[in-house]
């Protein structure tokens, strides 16, 4: 017994003294005393004693408590921040939603505004399929014979010309993009008149070519769809030209345009149901689908829901 309080006599004598120090504080704090009013001799004592334990046992008390609460106050930011980040979430959504109906809107404002210069009517379609090789440029659409889409149809966006129509099934059709090798445009020079072919180049330009020698071509001239080939409205822009090449010798010049339709990003096209000759006679078997087409044919009239501007007849823009 003694060799056990000889080896742990400090320990005891501290935890003696932490009592001591609890008891005397019980006691202080449950007697009343007036203020000003002496203790006695022996609390003078146990308070002299105890003062320092109190203040070594305080100490790591108020660290304790210290990192305890600065722990709950991390669980809340914590917590707060997952329901902002939740917010911040939500809040991006809600303006991608904004963001993608704005551009909608401005679709639909600038196909209204071309009302006004060809009123022919058109029926929006979305891109579903590429098909982009070295040679052929093509795209598919979710537009076909039951909304009244045929070969032959001119397909366009609010910034000019994108391809036209070569086959349809019930419920889609395949054009070929105005910068498919196989593709032809008769165009026109806005500023000085001159014509000549616009054909694609399969790498995303287009070619201005059989253009008269003394015919005037100048760089940044628009070209515009002349409307004597009998397939796309008169007025339709086709691109802006980059640069003219003099063939020397040659009776005909030729100029690289810059298409002005973004075929890279090509979302929405609308089909023009403009009357014009049948796939047929202008690139033989490249029709499989649509073997009742016909010259003399009126423009189908769109189906129930999707939208059609304008009379089945062609005013030309001014």
């Amino acid at each position: 017994m003694f060799e056990f309080l000889k080896r742990f006599s400090a320990p005891i004598a501290f935890v003696c003294l932490l009592l001591l120090a609890a008891v005397a504080m019980i006691g202080d704090s449950r007697e009343e005393r007036a203020p000003g009013e002496q203790l006695p001799w022996w609390r003078e004592l146990v308070l002299e004693v105890v003062a320092p334990v109190q203040q070594l046992v305080s100490v790591p008390a108020t660290a304790v408590s210290d990192v305890w609460n600065r722990y709950i106050n991390l669980i809340a930011v914590g917590e707060e921040n997952e329901r902002l980040a939740e917010r911040v979430a939500d809040l991006e959504e809600v303006n991608l939603q904004y963001r993608e109906a704005l551009v909608a809107s401005g679709h639909l404002q600038r196909i209204a505004a071309m009302r006004d210069d060809f009123e022919v009517p058109m029926l929006p379609a979305q891109v579903v399929g590429l098909d982009i090789s070295l040679w052929f440029r093509s795209v598919v659409i979710d537009r076909g014979r039951a909304h009244g889409v045929s070969a032959g149809n001119p397909i366009i966006t609010n910034s000019g010309v994108a391809g036209l129509v070569t086959a349809a099934s019930g419920h889609a059709a395949k054009a070929m993009l105005l910068v498919d090798r196989q593709s032809a445009v008769d165009g026109v020079v806005q500023r000085s008149r001159t014509r000549g072919v616009v054909r694609g180049n399969g790498s995303g330009a287009l070619e201005f070519e059989f253009v008269a020698r003394d015919g005037d071509v100048q760089s940044g001239d628009i070209v515009l769809t002349s409307g004597l080939d009998a397939i796309y409205p008169k007025g339709l822009r086709i691109g802006e030209v980059q640069m003219v090449r003099d063939r020397g010798s040659d009776l005909i010049q030729a100029a690289t345009l810059a298409p002005a339709v973004d075929f890279e990003r090509l979302e929405q096209v609308f089909v023009m149901f403009h009357q014009g000759p049948t796939m047929e006679l202008l690139y033989g078997n490249a029709v499989e689908d649509d073997a009742d087409l016909s010259s003399d044919k009126v423009a189908p009239k769109p189906a129930a829901g999707d939208v059609a501007f304008g009379p089945e007849n062609l005013k030309p823009a001014s």
